[in-house]
Order: structure tokens, then C-alpha cells, then sequence
């Protein structure tokens, strides 16, 4: 039966590395006791004191670890550092705990460490990563060296991106953030809350519409929607991924602990007394972490005025009589990022009166605008759509807002309260508007209800605005007609404009977006082919016949104007 060793030193054990030296005749129980003392003193790790000490060098001490353990023995200096398996464990445990994962296998992973007696190392990463943990001996020397080099390089390039970005302001509201203790210290990392603040600074500033955080196996990277198009902002060091996500987290108000399902939230940036951005939060469980996109909402977009939104003066007309009158439904359609929402309340805003009693039901709201009751849908607590709706009716209203039409009942309550003297509107998501009426009636309902409630449908997409840096570009006559121009309108020898590409719009070619639309109102002819079950070819064929322009007609009206490419209308438009 192997002796017990004494523990000479009251309250705290005996290191398990100095119990190895001395069953092995290694070191005596007075040296053990000495260096254990003086370790406490220090307040540094007992392997450091062993070896500052003099008592053992870094070779004889491995040499040592690997016999009495049974650990292979590696020599960190013949190691490729760029084999490293990136993100393997947590940065934060990686230093704390003096470890390193020189590969990853499967479900197993070789892990350098110098002193394999650290149990709660061990154990911290296999509940991390869920491996099963391999342990190699390094040289201690040799591993702080690699470890200072790591934790140096990763700061330094978090600070070459940061630059001197300086602190912003978050507003806040009466939900708390569901943290715990043990990643307080992760959140209020000063150079990542610096390195945030300047990607939603850059976002800002750069006119960004969102901003995707997306983890991968090897690299993290950060991608801005500007113009509709998503380019590469950044790709820090992937060892911040969980950190950076988690300080989203808390300034959304979202519970930093769950990374199984996906979350909604947002947030404020306060860049003024009078200034705000909110942001539209939404997280989702990938392969190699959670993806982050934020959409920014602007609420200043819903004050530019119908003129700046792109409306040729036919279609302005038609929509500003449709929105002025008492009752009935106008109904915007397009894809998601089309701008439908603004559509909505630059609408709004123009009838924002203080004798107007407005009310919108969102999922979530998007833009503040004084003056409206806006409400948002909780799926969870029971404060759905059709509740939401049928709250508004018994709230005397003049004009109700319903975010999406994404059902039946949603659909039914609000076709009633436009039948009822309420003027109603709403989006849905339809390729066109004739597409729409069809869309409803597959939806369950009734021919008869569309007829006698809808009044309008617009149905948009937002093209690239070419930069002031724009140029003539010669084009064919045979691409031009097969694009949908006609005859007649080539006339004239104009030409139609292309990107070129400047400092303003960074090179591009392209600054800021126009609306391409299709303002289609219901009138008595196509009332009839709803109440006929026609379909939406019918409908389309009456509605040109009334002079309602297509999608692709309106585009290539812009393209005469030179506000955008030929290029950009065909990529966002079908004939």
C-alpha cells in the first residue's frame, strides 16, 4: 500500500505535481513544502516557482511528465503555428489555464500542456469543446512563449481594427439582460466593446441596412448590406466570436446562456440629444457558433417625403388619392429588404394628422414615428396579429397599419375593418401585384371580401442608384428591345448610363438606392375578374391594358433617366 504523503501546509492540498516529484524520490517533502509556500506567497502556479527556482529546467521537468504520465512528448519549437486548429478552445481558458490545442481529429483532440497534473484544465476543455482530450507534454518555457505570441497577436490585430474608436452611448429600457457572473468579464472586455462600437459606427456611416456576423470553421467574418448588396467589412480573430456575440447579446436584452435557439431582440444607439438608431437584433445557431445579423432602423427614412422614395408623378398621384380616402385597403408587396416598411409609414407620416387616429401592429416596429399607436406582436405571450387587430376596432380608429398578412384570420379581420370605414394597410410578400390577389384568394378569401375592400396594390424593388460618377454606355440596340424597351422609345439616340466608380461611392460605381414600382388600382374591370376567380395573368393583361406599368416597364423608365444601370433593372426585375 503506497504511503500517504503529508500535506504540510494547513488548508491548502499539496499540488499534484509535487506530489509525483516526491513519490518519485524526485524532490523531498521539505523542498515540496518550501516551493509550495512560496508559490502561495507569490501567488503564481506551482510549476512556475519549481523552475524559476532553479530546482528543475524546462527539459528535465517535461522529460519527467511524459515517463511518469505516459504522455507523448512534443517540441513546440518544430510546430507549425498556422496548423493550429483555430477557435478549438476558448481564448479566455486557453491563457487562464495554460493550454493549447495543437489538433483536433473528430471527437478527439490532442492538447499541449506542461503540467498534467492541471485535472481542472483537462476537464474545462472536454466540457467545452465535448472532446475527448489528449494531452501532449511541451516545454513550459516553450508554451508561455507561444501563449504570450497568440493572446499578443490576437489583441493587437482586435486594436489595428479598432484604431481610436471611442465610447458610445446604448439606450435602455426596462427588460434586463439575462447575465451571469462567471461572463461578466467576457462582455465588458474593453477591446471588444470598442471593437462593436466601431463596426456599427462604420455601419452608420457607410449607410449600411445590415450587418451579418457569421462564424466559420477556420475564420469570423462581418459582412455590410449597403445599396442591397453585402460587401466584407472585417474579419477579426475567430477566438472573439463567442465574446463579441455575447455582448450583442447583452445590450439586446437576449439571455447570453442559450446558443441552442434563435433569438430576436434590439437595440439603441443614442448618437445625439436628438438622435437615435435603433437596431432589429436576431440571432441563429450555426455549424461553428451563432450568426448575428442586425438590421438598422433609421426612423429618419419615414421623414425623406414621398418625392425622395422614387415615384414617377402617375404613380404618386394615384397613390396619394388611394391613401387620402376614408376606407379600404392599400396593400404594398415585395421581398423582404424592398423597402415596403418605409413605403408604409412615409405613407403614414403623410397623413399623420392630429384629428387621425393611427394604429400599427408589427413584428417587430421598426421606425418610432410620433403621433402613432404602435404596437408589437408577442407570439409568446398570446399578443398575436389578429388580437392585435381586433383590439384596434374597439379603439375608435381612423387608420390601422398591420405589419404582414401571414394568415387567414389576419387576412379576414382586416378586409372587415376595411369594409367597415377604416382605411387599412398592410404588406404582403408577392412578386407583382397582380400576383397579390391570387395570393389572397389561395389564402382563403372570398373573391367578393378582395373586390369590395381592396382599393390599391404597389408592388415594389429598390435597384442601385448609379453615382454621380456615371458615364454613357454604349449598348445595343437588340439588348435594349429584348430588355423590354420599346421601338418608340429608343428614339432620340440616348444612351443609357453605367457605374464608373469614385471616392464617393468607394469605388463602386453605385451611391444610395431608387424604388422601382408598380401602382395597380383596383378598378371595376379587374373587380370583375376577381369576382370571375380569374387568375393573376388576367389580371395583369387588364391592368396594362389601363396603363399600369410593370415592374420591369417602370426600371427601364429609370434606366432612361439615367438614375440607375440597365444591368441593375434586369438582376431585380422579370418580364
Amino acid at each position: 500500500m503506497a504511503a500517504v504523503l503529508p500535506n504540510t501546509t494547513p488548508g491548502t492540498p499539496m499540488p499534484g505535481l509535487a506530489r509525483a516529484l516526491m513519490q518519485a524520490g524526485r524532490l523531498s517533502a521539505q523542498q515540496a513544502d518550501t516551493l509550495h509556500k512560496k508559490s502561495l506567497v507569490d501567488k503564481s502556479p506551482f510549476i512556475d516557482t519549481l523552475l524559476l527556482t532553479g530546482t528543475f529546467d524546462a527539459r528535465t521537468l517535461a522529460a519527467f511528465c511524459a515517463e511518469t504520465f505516459g504522455y507523448p512528448l512534443m517540441d513546440l519549437q518544430s510546430f507549425n503555428i498556422d496548423a493550429l486548429p483555430p477557435n478549438a478552445i476558448d481564448g479566455k481558458l486557453m491563457q487562464t489555464q495554460r493550454v493549447i490545442a495543437l489538433a483536433k481529429r473528430g471527437n478527439k483532440m490532442s492538447v499541449a500542456i506542461s503540467d498534467p497534473t492541471n485535472i481542472q484544465a483537462l476537464d474545462q476543455i472536454k466540457f467545452q469543446s465535448e472532446a475527448s482530450v489528449e494531452p501532449v507534454i511541451v516545454l513550459h518555457d516553450a508554451l508561455l512563449i507561444l501563449l504570450a505570441s497568440l493572446g499578443r497577436n490576437a489583441e493587437q490585430n482586435l486594436n489595428d481594427m479598432v484604431g481610436d474608436q471611442e465610447d458610445i452611448q446604448f439606450g435602455e429600457d426596462d427588460a434586463p439582460a439575462v447575465v451571469d457572473q462567471a461572463a461578466a468579464a467576457d462582455i465588458e472586455d474593453a477591446p471588444i466593446v470598442k471593437f462593436l462600437n466601431k463596426i456599427l459606427m462604420d455601419a452608420i456611416n457607410l449607410g449600411a441596412s445590415d450587418i451579418h456576423f457569421e462564424p466559420f470553421e477556420k475564420f469570423y467574418r462581418i459582412r455590410l448590406r449597403v445599396d442591397g448588396m453585402l460587401k466584407e467589412h472585417a474579419q477579426p480573430p475567430i477566438t472573439i466570436r463567442d465574446k463579441l456575440v455575447s455582448r450583442i447579446k447583452v445590450l439586446s436584452k437576449l439571455d447570453i446562456s442559450e446558443k441552442r435557439v434563435p433569438q430576436d431582440g434590439r437595440m439603441r444607439l443614442i448618437l445625439s440629444p436628438t438622435k437615435a438608431i435603433d437596431f432589429r437584433v436576431s440571432t441563429c445557431p450555426t455549424l461553428f457558433g451563432e450568426k448575428t445579423v442586425m438590421r438598422i432602423l433609421d426612423a429618419t427614412q419615414a421623414q425623406m417625403g414621398i418625392d425622395a422614395l422614387g415615384y414617377d408623378p402617375d404613380q404618386k398621384e394615384l397613390l396619394l388619392e388611394a391613401i387620402q380616402r376614408p376606407y379600404g385597403m392599400v396593400l404594398v408587396t415585395g421581398p423582404t429588404g424592398s423597402g415596403k416598411t418605409v413605403s408604409l409609414y412615409t405613407c403614414l407620416n403623410v397623413i399623420n394628422k392630429p384629428g387621425i387616429n393611427i394604429s400599427t401592429a408589427e413584428d417587430p416596429a421598426e421606425i418610432n414615428l410620433p403621433g402613432v399607436n404602435q404596437v408589437n406582436i408577442n407570439e409568446r405571450s398570446g399578443l398575436t396579429f389578429p388580437v392585435a387587430l381586433k383590439s384596434f376596432l374597439r379603439q375608435d380608429p381612423d387608420i390601422i397599419m398591420v405589419g404582414e398578412i401571414r394568415d387567414l384570420e389576419t387576412a379576414d379581420i382586416a378586409i372587415k375593418a376595411a369594409q367597415t370605414g377604416h382605411m387599412v394597410f398592410s404588406t404582403l410578400h408577392t412578386n407583382d401585384a397582380p400576383s397579390t390577389l391570387t395570393r389572397l384568394m389561395n389564402m382563403g378569401v372570398a373573391p367578393f371580401n378582395i373586390a369590395s375592400s381592396v382599393i390599391m396594390i404597389t408592388a415594389q424593388r429598390l435597384a442601385r442608384r448609379l453615382c454621380t460618377c456615371k458615364k454613357p454606355v454604349e449598348t445595343s440596340r437588340e439588348i435594349m428591345l429584348a430588355a423590354g424597351f420599346r421601338e418608340e422609345e429608343l428614339e432620340g439616340g440616348w444612351k443609357p448610363y453605367g457605374p464608373v466608380g469614385c471616392d464617393r461611392c468607394l469605388g463602386g460605381g453605385y451611391k444610395g438606392r431608387v424604388g422601382i414600382y408598380q401602382i395597380m388600382p383596383i378598378t371595376s374591370a379587374i373587380e370583375k375578374i376577381i369576382l370571375a376567380h380569374g387568375n393573376s395573368m388576367e389580371i395583369a393583361a387588364q391592368s396594362e391594358l389601363e396603363g399600369v406599368k410593370s415592374l420591369r416597364r417602370s426600371g427601364l423608365m429609370k434606366v432612361k433617366q439615367g438614375l440607375t444601370s440597365l444591368e441593375e433593372v434586369l438582376g431585380c426585375t422579370n418580364e
